[in-house]
């Protein structure tokens, strides 16, 4: 699911300070550029664990409502595609038993060959998806 949602963005004194008003969360960033990739991240980190806990994620407000208590702040969206963050970076390996011939696990074990990275390998090339 994509969505794009409203942060408001402040000037520190070292980091720009970003808010969340949808998730009501903060993070910062180096720059105004680094800001926004870092609200991206914690939208989708945050999103993603509101899924898995079968919450609803909040639907984005308008960029007027944001202003309404951006006193000093730069308000702007940031888009997040929660499916691709999810992909991105959900790395946990899950164990999955494999069913094949005697005579290939005895031949993969003579050679000395990981047959769960020959199998991830193989899956990613048969559902057309980039390496990582």
């Amino acid at each position: 699911m994509k969505a794009a949602y409203p942060i408001v963005m402040t000037k520190g004194k070292e980091h720009i300070i970003v808010y969340v008003p949808d998730f009501n969360i903060n993070t910062e960033g180096a720059d105004y550029a680094d800001a926004m990739e870092m609200a991206r991240d914690a939208i989708g980190l945050v999103g993603i664990d509101m899924e898995d806990d079968n919450e609803k994620l909040p639907k984005p407000s308008s960029i007027d409502e944001a202003k309404s208590g951006a006193e000093n702040g730069i308000v702007t969206l940031v888009d997040v595609d929660f499916t691709e963050y999810r992909r991105k970076n959900d790395m946990k390996t899950v164990r999955r038993n494999v069913s094949l011939p005697s005579w290939l696990d005895v031949a993969a074990k003579e050679a000395n060959v990981n047959v769960s990275a020959v199998l991830a390998r193989a899956l990613k090339q048969e559902l057309n998806l980039a390496e990582r």
